[in-house]
């Protein structure tokens, strides 16, 4: 047995036990009298990118459309790209949908209740942060001054206070670091510490730590960094205590989806160090939301972009590229639907555009274009991808809270499997709760979530194809069963889980000096890119930069 097929088999092996714990608790539950309900298992993309790796051989379309420009993919990367256009005045694009309208800023409801599938927060921009600015300005989530170092924000998407909370030795506290008078000392002294690399200047005048990261400094000195991860940067700055090894271990799950001893150092620092965005009504360290996630963002661009284009202008339509073909006419893109399922032929269409706006995740790029004549190869320069669930449970009520801080918009568990649950309800406005709410647990499928150590992202989305949706519940809720018990599923009657297989970039050691990457943000011909995945970092400004400056390339 290989390699690979053992790290498949040992995730199988290890996870299969997590099906009979799920079916162990459901009778448990039942014994009880309570019910643990039959979780419905979204797989976006997953069936539609098998297609793709394994169809050698498409048939011919039937229809054909020409515009000035094609976005592929309806992620936060395309959805700005064509926000971009329609700001320039350009009328004649088109945008394909995708497998997934939002990508990872998607949203789902229950009833009058939105949750998301996907990122659930935007921080306030920093004043490198322009193009989010301009955005936010344009949506009217900026209602003044969006250019000054103080910005008035829409009261409705700032974060309600409380913000977030920490259950930590049996009770909640305020804040996620661990409150730990042992190691007061030390928290103090890395918070200091990573206070002053906000300031931090490069020996090019820049930033060493800054959103977009193209604006960051590349001062040798400081790109060193990049060469060790950040539990190896820690240790050497003499930090030992456990609490804060989790806590960088947390921040590192929350937006690279695997732990400080994978990610690289630079990129650990720039999560504390490059968020420097102000409010003029609101503390600093806030952060923007809707209680559907950055789907209540991605809900209002796309309303600003009907409105220019007007009525009789479609450009958004269903389907996803498949293939794409550079020629002298202008890019061939071959397009496929399947709206009689997965089992049927697909429906193909051709659309030629002067220029194609690539906003897909590069995994799936390298199947519809050879990138090795631009400079990026798949096998050397393609970064690793964290899978990950999201997991909503509708709840009939509130479950009754530990000592401590109350419910807050941020619940996380010290030491536990997931990264927490937000509450879709806590931006609603009134006087008494709500009958019902939704909590949506983020789940990073890595080792601290209870797989194999060394189990690899490609083990796991191997897994993840066949996983049962027990298996899946049992991760899902782990964090909350761990906080309200067995007295959860007295609420809980309704439960949609969101698996992604690669859910966003994990930035290792070496991310920054990745050639393939460079090669891509600098290409200017027919096809352009525009992904998070160009900058390493899975994050909405990131993404929104590339989408904002491939447009902007076009129309000059």
């Amino acid at each position: 047995m290989d390699r690979r097929r053992f790290l498949i088999a040992a995730a199988g092996t290890a996870l299969a036990g997590c099906e009979r714990i799920g079916n162990d608790t459901a009778h448990f539950l039942a014994g009880l009298g309570l019910h643990e309900p039959t979780p419905v298992v979204l797989r976006p993309g997953m069936a539609e990118g098998h297609a793709l790796r394994d169809m050698h051989r498409w048939a011919a379309p039937v229809s054909k459309q020409r515009v000035d420009v094609a976005i592929l993919g309806s992620g936060v990367g395309g959805l700005s790209a064509a926000w971009q256009l329609s700001r320039a005045g350009l009328r004649n694009f088109v945008m394909l949908d995708g497998p997934e309208f939002g990508g990872n800023a998607s949203g789902g409801r229950f009833g009058d209740i939105g949750f998301p599938r996907g990122a659930h927060y935007l921080p306030l921009p920093s004043a490198e942060s322009t193009h989010v600015r301009e955005m936010l300005a344009d949506v009217g989530v900026i209602e003044r001054d969006p250019f000054d170092a103080r910005p008035r924000f829409d009261e409705r998407a700032l974060v309600h206070a409380p913000e977030e909370r920490l259950f930590f030795d049996g009770a909640w506290q305020d804040g996620l670091l661990p409150d730990s008078d042992a190691h007061h000392a030390e928290h103090a002294r890395f918070l200091a510490q990573v206070d002053k690399l906000r300031s931090a200047v490069g020996n090019d005048g820049r930033k060493v730590f800054a959103i977009p990261l193209a604006q960051s400094s590349r001062d040798p000195a400081w790109l060193a960094l990049d060469g060790q991860t950040f539990r190896q940067w820690l240790t050497a700055q003499g930090y030992t205590a456990p609490t804060l090894h989790w806590y960088a271990d947390y921040c590192c799950r929350d937006d690279y989806g695997a732990g400080a001893d994978v990610v690289s150092a630079w990129a650990g620092l720039h999560y504390f160090a490059s968020r420097g965005g102000h409010a003029s009504n609101a503390a600093d360290g806030a952060v923007l939301t809707w209680p559907d996630g950055l789907h209540g963002l991605v809900t209002r661009l796309m309303g600003r972009i009907d409105a220019r284009m007007g009525a009789g202008r479609p450009w958004r339509r269903g389907g996803m590229a498949v293939k794409i073909e550079p020629g002298k006419d202008g890019v061939s893109v071959l397009c496929a639907e399947w709206p009689d399922g997965f089992g049927q032929p697909p429906r193909l269409s051709r659309i030629v555009a002067r220029r194609v706006i690539c906003a897909m995740p590069l995994h799936v790029a390298a199947h519809l274009m050879p990138l090795q004549p631009l400079g990026f190869d798949p096998a050397v320069h393609q970064q690793h991808h964290a899978p990950w669930l999201v997991s909503t449970f509708r709840l009939r009520g509130f479950p009754q809270e530990q000592a401590g801080v109350p419910l807050a918009w941020d619940n996380v568990v010290h030491g536990a499997r997931g990264l927490g649950y937000v509450v879709a309800t806590h931006q609603w406005i009134r006087q008494a709760r709500p009958a019902q709410t939704a909590f949506t647990a983020y789940t990073p499928l890595d080792a601290q979530a209870g797989l194999p150590a060394g189990s690899r992202p490609d083990a796991v989305r191997s897994w993840l194809v066949d996983a049962s949706p027990a298996a899946l519940m049992e991760l899902a809720v782990a964090d909350l069963q761990a906080v309200y018990g067995r007295e959860f599923w007295r609420h809980a009657d309704a439960v949609e889980i969101t698996a992604r297989g690669h859910a966003m970039a994990t930035p290792t050691p070496g991310f920054l000096s990745n050639a393939g990457l460079a090669a891509l943000r600098a290409a200017d011909g027919p096809v352009l890119f525009a992904h998070a995945d160009l900058s390493g970092l899975s994050v909405f400004e990131e993404a929104a930069w590339w989408g904002t400056r491939a447009a902007l390339r076009i129309v000059g």
